[in-house]
């Protein structure tokens, strides 16, 4: 079948699928115009949004971030197609941003640096959705106060505040949050209790989730899928009547269950019974000092933190994995005067991976050191034109498992531009080249043996280009991208990674609901060739054209909203000497949620997730290009109810 045909059946099944999503909205009543699919009142949250830099950031909106409280990684990003979220457990999830794996891209949750190198049959970054208040991607393009590593763009993540959850007049108060899910049986039950008296407030988030194995679309029962999961936040600030506030807070998530002997694989040579245990263990502390009513030459911040890894496999080798980041910047934002700001400080990483194993006697490790100096500048040339331009001087200091000493430095610079052709379409664009000295391999697959006496320090050059046309509440924009890694590191070599595409994107808002259409092209190439996902493992991913559609709709049934989404991926040619291509999908959900007007405090969800049970693996999940490998499928068609009540 021609890519062409390929293309216009797939299109025609994507929007075809939408049709069931709208059912029964016709007769929705005039309401208040609240788009939740909009997340403007989030990235009202970001104090650079609309600054030139911003101009590919991706704001998660506040119905996705609701809606994954519960679930996983891919349901946060589920209406972002240039963010793709692969390996169906949240213990086996890796995020793509553009094709490009996460592990390239500067990663914080709550300030604190994290991208800590594990096992790679698992992820470095599981995060709990349920504790999440903000997310914001940040492709391509980073500017320099993002941080060291930060090579082919950035992601933020920020959890819930005391304030999100109380009144200003509330002293305390918080929500539980129950779930149950037919397909493995899932049950999860969260609670999160808040407080705040005379500047002092707190917050205690704690979830379990617990379940068996789930069923693919083919009704293959997919092993090692159970939920076993705890996943706790608590919280503390003060903040005086001058806005000096003071924060520290401390999360944990574990994962403690039989996997799949390779955790991100279906199945190995046909064999799905080797199961083994993964005990895994992610935490993040943070501290972090701000002037919430500075607005002049002087505003401060200061941010320190730690955040760390630990993968235990007692089977068969006795495996302990552990990875680790020290993290602290101190910055100061020169306001120039209405939206014409710099910002400035010095940043420092001190990263640590290590492998032992007490029972055959093995103590492995690497670190790294950084810092950094960086200035940031974002100023609005005229009522039309943005610009955002930065710098960075690095340092690296890099400890190998043999005992090598290498030390690199070296500059980075970065330019994006903005500029309103007219009141209705605004041209983008921006490039970058980042210094991104040795990276810390996985611990896992460490080898005295291994000689760094060849490893350069990475260089990533980044460009994009693009446009943002809007016609009342009608918003279509998109862009072309491509990023090169330069002396990406594997084990003892260096290799050149390379991802490039586009992305579009449309929105839509009415008096009574919303829509959103994104959709995403990337081929990567790994020393000039096609990669398949085994060459482009740690750098990126194939994963060609993909596609989400989001609905919601208020009706006219005071209280309740209905709508869903679509997943979609078109079919990929994998390069020569690959074993299969990627098949195309299409997914649907649906979901119905009522608020009782006389009880406002309680909210009833019911989501039919995979509606037609189709049998996929995310286009993002590892393998699907070899045969011998299992692939860890998503789950079939799930029925879930969902009660949040509000105290």
């Amino acid at each position: 079948m021609s890519t062409s045909i390929r293309l216009r059946r797939n299109i025609a099944r994507f929007y075809a699928s939408s049709a069931i999503l709208a059912a029964g909205a016709s007769t929705a009543l005039a309401q208040e115009k609240v788009y939740q699919l909009d997340p403007i009142y989030l990235e009202a949250n970001d104090p650079y949004y609309g600054a030139a830099d911003r101009a590919t950031s991706m704001y998660v909106s506040g119905l996705e971030l609701e809606q994954a409280r519960t679930g996983d990684l891919k349901d946060v990003f589920s209406g972002v197609a240039s963010v793709s979220v692969g390996g169906a457990l949240p213990l086996t999830q890796k995020i793509y941003v553009n094709g490009v794996d996460m592990l390239n891209l500067g990663v914080t949750i709550d300030g604190t640096a994290q991208n800590n190198r594990a096992f790679h049959h698992v992820t470095a970054n599981a995060i709990d959705p349920g504790l999440l208040k903000q997310v914001r991607a940040d492709a391509t393009i980073s500017p320099a106060d993002a941080g060291p590593y930060a090579l082919a763009g950035s992601v933020v993540f920020e959890t819930v505040d005391p304030e999100d959850i109380l009144d200003p007049d509330q002293r305390f108060g918080g929500n539980a949050r129950l779930s149950y899910d037919d397909n493995g049986k899932t049950a999860q039950a969260a609670l999160t209790l808040a407080g705040q008296a005379d500047g002092l407030s707190w917050l205690a988030y704690g979830k379990r989730a617990t379940g068996d194995d789930y069923k693919a679309g083919d009704g293959t029962v997919m092993k090692g899928t159970a939920a076993d999961l705890t996943s706790g936040l608590a919280k503390v600030a003060y903040e005086t009547d001058t806005g000096h506030r003071f924060e520290l807070s401390g999360q944990r998530l574990h994962d403690d269950a039989l996997r799949q002997f390779r955790a991100n694989f279906g199945s190995f040579y046909g064999d799905a019974d080797s199961l083994r245990r993964y005990d895994t263990t992610r935490d993040s502390y943070a501290f972090q000092y701000r002037n919430t009513q500075a607005d002049g030459m002087w505003d401060p911040e200061i941010r320190i933190g730690y955040s760390e890894s630990d993968i235990v496999v007692p089977t068969p080798y006795d495996s302990n994995g552990k990875s680790g980041t020290w993290s602290a910047t101190v910055q100061n934002t020169f306001n120039l005067g209405g939206e014409d700001n710099i910002v400035a400080g010095l940043d420092w990483q001190d990263r640590f991976g290590e492998y032992t194993s007490p029972l055959y006697g093995e103590h492995n490790e690497e670190g790294s050191r950084n810092i950094g100096l960086f200035a940031q500048a974002r100023m609005d040339l005229n009522d039309r034109t943005r610009l955002s331009t930065g710098l960075r001087a690095d340092r690296q200091d890099f400890d190998g498992v043999d005992g090598s000493d290498l030390s690199n430095s070296g500059l980075s610079g970065n330019v994006s531009l903005s500029y309103a052709l007219t009141d209705s379409l605004t041209l983008r664009g921006g490039v970058s080249s980042v210094f991104g000295g040795i990276d810390i391999e996985d611990n896992y697959t460490y080898l005295p043996s291994w000689r760094y006496d060849n490893l350069q320090p990475a260089r990533a050059e980044n460009a994009t280009v693009g446009f943002d046309w809007t016609q009342g509440s009608l918003l279509i924009g998109g862009e072309l991208f491509v990023t090169r890694i330069d002396n990406a590191r594997s084990a003892e070599q260096n290799f050149d990674f390379e991802s490039r595409g586009f992305n579009l994107g449309a929105q839509y808002g009415w008096n009574s609901g919303s829509a959103r259409v994104t959709l995403s092209h990337s081929e990567v190439e790994v020393d000039g060739v096609a990669s398949g996902s085994y060459e482009a493992l740690d750098f990126g991913a194939p994963l060609g054209t993909v596609m989400a559609l989001e609905v919601e709709q208020q009706t006219s049934w005071d209280g309740l909203r209905v709508g869903g989404s679509v997943e979609a991926a078109l079919d990929y040619d994998m390069p020569a000497g690959s074993e299969a291509d990627l098949k195309d999908y299409t997914v649907v959900n649906l979901f119905a949620e009522y608020t009782p007007a006389r009880q406002d405090d309680l909210t009833i969800r019911a989501e039919v997730r995979n509606l037609f049970d189709t049998d996929y693996a995310d286009r993002a999940t590892y393998g699907q290009d070899y045969r011998d490998i299992g692939t860890l499928k998503e789950s079939g068609r799930s029925l879930s109810l969902i009660l949040v009540q509000q105290f």
